[in-house]
């Protein structure tokens, strides 16, 4: 029997390379359109020029638009619960239990976390804009706990490890479970924060804006930052997955092209 002219490992290479490249072209592809519908979106701050074109509009309404400001409590704001003079308008705070439990069938101690709590609280904040010592114009935020998007900043976060003592062995020992840790975490949108909204705006009366869930069914979403970052972010993952397209591709491409000069080589050898 004679060998295979090609190493199959090289051709499942090439294949791979291919594939891969085709599957990061799809995502690139993916993005760019996600890319093209954001930047669709019409880019406002909470200022006089948003409040001539919410009056412009039929209803006083934007149904789908970015709002970029800095974030500021309408009364009295959120003290962080573990860390001095930290304030914030949204609040989540989450504890867990970390155990370990015996396994009789493989005689091994296997983790689990049980009894999470979590709260969340919030107090009424709009958006003002950055550098606005009179907040004549300023755009209220609707239910935030109801937006989508990892808008808040994890401020505390600590691991306690349980207390070991006899009686506690013991019993451990007898029921097949002990409390290994007690994780705490603290989340918090601070006052004086950058944020962008997306979502719908509504002019109430006099030059009293709100940003709300769109009635189109379309995404309510708040993003740290602002909007210009968040596009960069979106460019960012865009070129990468071009990036991918282009390195993965040239690479089965230029493997496959030495599979086919070295069996050309072969060939003319032996015809000689």
């Amino acid at each position: 029997m004679s060998d295979l002219p090609v190493n199959p490992l090289v051709l499942i290479g090439v294949g791979s390379s291919f594939a891969f490249s085709g599957l990061f072209y799809r995502l690139y592809q993916e993005k760019k359109k996600e890319l093209d519908k954001l930047k669709e979106i019409p880019i406002f701050k909470p200022d006089q020029h948003l409040v001539k074109v919410l009056k412009a509009t039929p209803h006083r309404r934007l149904q789908y638009v970015a709002v970029e400001g800095l974030v500021q409590a309408d009364g009295e704001p959120l003290a962080s619960k573990f860390v001095p003079r930290s304030f914030g308008v949204v609040q989540k705070i989450a504890v867990e239990e970390h155990w370990k439990y015996w396994n009789s069938l493989t005689r091994t101690w296997n983790s689990r976390t049980m009894n999470r709590k979590e709260t969340s609280n919030s107090v009424p904040f709009s958006l003002i804009s950055p550098g606005a010592y009179i907040t004549d114009f300023y755009v209220k935020v609707q239910n935030p706990l109801e937006a989508s998007g990892s808008y808040l900043e994890r401020v505390y976060h600590k691991v306690r490890q349980a207390e070991k003592d006899m009686v506690n062995v013991v019993l451990q020992g007898l029921s097949g479970e002990k409390p290994v840790a007690m994780e705490e975490s603290e989340e918090l949108l601070r006052v004086g924060s950058t944020l962008t909204g997306f979502g719908e705006v509504v002019l109430e009366g006099g030059e009293v804006m709100r940003l709300q869930a769109p009635q189109d069914g379309r995404s309510f979403v708040l993003v740290p930052g602002n909007h210009r970052s968040f596009m960069e972010r979106h460019e960012a993952t865009a070129s990468m997955w071009k990036t991918l397209t282009a390195v993965t591709g040239l690479t089965g491409a230029a493997v496959l092209a030495g599979v086919i000069y070295d069996l050309v080589g072969r060939r003319d050898d032996r015809s000689k």
